[in-house]
């Protein structure tokens, strides 16, 4: 899908493949640039950035017009309202501060089960462990409790929102979505995410790492407490709380003034200042006005990030909100579609393969439940336990197309 936000026109995606698929999970074949991130909880991406350059995240904005109503709409954000960093070191009340992050590597999927917003979410399985970080850990409370995982063997991003692990290593979840972190994807319109505006949450955090490197090169993360019902790329969905006018739309671009002088602050909030400047940050949920996210890191200094809330709501400009999508004017097009879906043999003894293979047009990505999850091919070959219903689920900005065939074990 080509978007046109500002006077650039980004370029199509370009999906990278997987390569084999057996004994239930994907064995990919890791991309040069996602094989770099270390492994673990909250691990360096060592310089990788997720999406491609012509990604919305990932374009510099330095240059971007300005929305007319941008003084009205900082007015009634609050011209005084701080700048807050939502993340840092340490606890706060038992919590991390901040929305964790866990990349793995060799994770076999498990199932997903939707609480929520199933109909809107990437049906399982995930390669999720029963260790993946929930947001607010070790006590993550009543919050959001959004996981994300990175699978540095696929380059996929998995992320969860309201999530619970279960004693098998299960999850339940409110909502998921699934991303690919080599391509330009945009949830279908009006379809949610783990987050209210259907956006991707990890490439809008801000990380330690990057600060350390000396530079974030992608937009962060923002919430406000007013949004109404409305949309602007990069977002797919809204969860308006406002009939407001100049209440903001998700999606809606900030960007600091550049006149607005960041020499003295301290390094790691310099960075940030630096990034705001050049990339800006996205509203993505209904929440306290001007937090921007970031991931929990005990290396963040507290005092070095308290000075981000000297900035004012004033020291920021909206971008131009164009185009801007309501219940009226939400684009319309055809969903995939799935020509076949053939399982060969389909009747199998225990302990031997099955070979699902499918023909789909127009799609962005497709998810094979339960065993297989994501996949680039156009074939599966998977060992079922037991008689099973495979479901093929393709998706692209405009909806979901599924089919089915049954695979008989005697």
């Amino acid at each position: 899908m080509k978007f046109q936000r500002f006077p650039e026109v980004f370029a199509m995606r370009k999906i990278l493949a997987c390569v084999l698929v057996i004994f239930g999970f994907c064995a990919a074949l890791a991309a040069q640039n996602c094989s770099s991130m270390s492994v673990g909880i909250g691990a360096s991406l060592n310089g990788f950035v997720p999406f491609p350059a012509d990604n919305l995240w990932n374009q510099n904005i330095a240059s971007a017009p300005v929305d007319p109503n941008s003084d009205a709409i900082i007015s009634f954000i609050g011209a005084n309202v701080p700048l807050h960093p939502d993340f840092g070191s340490g606890l706060y009340a038992g919590q991390s501060i901040g929305i964790p992050y866990i990349v793995v590597s060799g994770q076999a999927p498990v199932k997903i089960t939707y609480t929520a917003y199933g109909d809107e979410s990437d049906p399982g399985p995930m390669p999720i462990p029963s260790n993946a970080p929930i947001e607010g850990y070790p006590k993550p409370g009543n919050g959001d409790r959004h996981v994300l995982v990175l699978d540095r063997d696929t380059c996929w991003l998995y992320e969860l929102y309201s999530s619970h692990v279960l004693k098998n290593g299960n999850w339940n979840a409110g909502s998921g979505a699934v991303w690919t972190m080599l391509a330009d994807e945009t949830r279908p319109y009006t379809w949610t995410s783990a987050d209210a505006a259907g956006l991707a949450i990890f490439p809008g955090l801000a990380r330690y790492d990057e600060v350390a490197a000396g530079a974030i090169d992608h937009a962060l993360r923002f919430t406000l407490q007013n949004s109404k019902a409305a949309f602007t790329p990069p977002a797919s969905h809204w969860a308006a709380n406002s009939t407001n006018s100049l209440a903001a739309p998700m999606g809606m671009w900030l960007r600091l003034k550049s006149s607005f002088d960041i020499s003295g602050f301290p390094a790691q909030s310099k960075v940030i200042l630096q990034a705001l400047q050049q990339y800006g940050m996205i509203m993505a949920d209904n929440g306290s006005s001007m937090f921007i996210s970031g991931a929990p890191d005990d290396n963040w200094d507290n005092n070095d990030l308290a000075a981000l809330k000297t900035v004012p709501a004033s020291a920021f400009e909206v971008l131009q909100i164009s185009p801007l999508y309501t219940e009226s004017n939400i684009p319309q097009g055809a969903s995939p579609t799935i020509a076949s879906f053939t399982a060969n043999p389909e009747t199998v003894p225990p302990g031997s393969p099955v070979t699902l293979s499918w023909s789909v047009s127009n799609s962005e990505y497709n998810i094979v439940s339960p065993q297989a999850g994501l996949t680039s091919l156009s074939s599966v070959m998977l060992v079922p336990a037991k008689t099973t219903t495979y479901t093929l689920s393709s998706t692209n900005e405009y909806g979901r197309t599924k089919a089915t065939v049954k695979v008989t074990v005697k």
